[in-house]
């Protein structure tokens, strides 16, 4: 099942949703999965490709874009939307890692991971989901990996009987530190993920498979290098702001301005 985004794109006329159009064309979305509102600057795609692979392919049009909702295709309504980021007010990294996982619910027994993360090293690194989302200590306070059926540490791909409800295998980083990366898990819904926290670990998860040391707990996978509480985001359609009222950050400097802090007030030229 394909998933359907929502994006905010300063365009204003039918030129511009032509030139929006054909760089998604040309970075493999077909023109059928494509809407596209100059009126109101809205994009809408369906695809199976990352966001941010899909922002990127509309910002190659000369135009910004947002991502304002995501959702599956196939329904009418949400059944979940969440995200996590992985440095700011919400999140920890060590070494300057920053990025953003998306979690997106596709059906009653289908959840969309859909991240990008960079500042890692290159290589395979774990990615899972763990109990708690309390980030006072970094990322040692945000307990083990969440696992609702009391099961030893597996992969993403396992049996339910054979795995965590957390383990979602490995991600890999490219020579520049980036990892992107989207995958659908059978396990985890959005409704059982938000408040707790997903965590980048140091080294690449056996998954189990070597049955050595801490194989069966957490794959020899070493410390947690990067975390972020999940917390709930706006599905397809939700999200109609255009300016929040608490510091003035329209929706176009939230773009460019950190989630929180001083950084993100609005100058006063007066």
């Amino acid at each position: 099942m394909s998933a359907k985004l929502e994006f905010a794109v300063q365009i204003s006329s039918s030129l511009c949703a032509d030139k929006v159009l054909d760089k998604l064309n040309q970075n493999g979305i077909s023109k059928s999965d494509v809407q596209i509102c100059y009126k109101t600057g809205t994009v809408i795609v369906k695809s199976d490709l990352p966001s941010s692979l899909i922002l990127n392919a509309i910002e190659k049009s000369g135009y910004k874009a947002v991502l304002k909702g995501y959702g599956s295709s196939n329904y009418d309504v949400n059944l979940g939307a969440a995200v996590a980021m992985l440095c700011n007010s919400t999140g920890h990294s060590d070494s300057g890692i920053n990025g953003v996982v998306r979690f997106i619910q596709l059906n009653e027994n289908e959840c969309l991971v859909d991240g990008t993360i960079d500042g890692l090293s290159p290589g395979k690194h774990g990615i899972h989901i763990y109990e708690c989302g309390d980030l006072s200590n970094g990322c040692e306070n945000i307990g083990e990996h969440l696992n609702f059926g009391q099961t030893l540490h597996g992969n993403q791909t396992d049996d339910p009987n054979n795995r965590h409800t957390g383990d979602l295998g490995n991600i890999t980083a490219n020579e520049e530190g980036r990892a992107i990366f989207y995958f659908k898990d059978k396990l985890i819904n959005v409704s059982n993920l938000i408040g707790r926290s997903i965590g980048i670990t140091e080294h690449e998860d056996d998954c189990g498979r070597t049955r050595i040391n801490k194989s069966e707990i957490d794959g020899n996978s070493g410390k947690k290098i990067a975390c972020g509480i999940i917390a709930r985001s706006s599905g397809l359609f939700e999200n109609s702001k255009k300016i929040c009222a608490c510091d003035g950050v329209t929706l176009w400097e939230e773009r460019d301005v950190p989630l929180a802090g001083p950084g993100r007030q609005r100058k006063n030229n007066n």
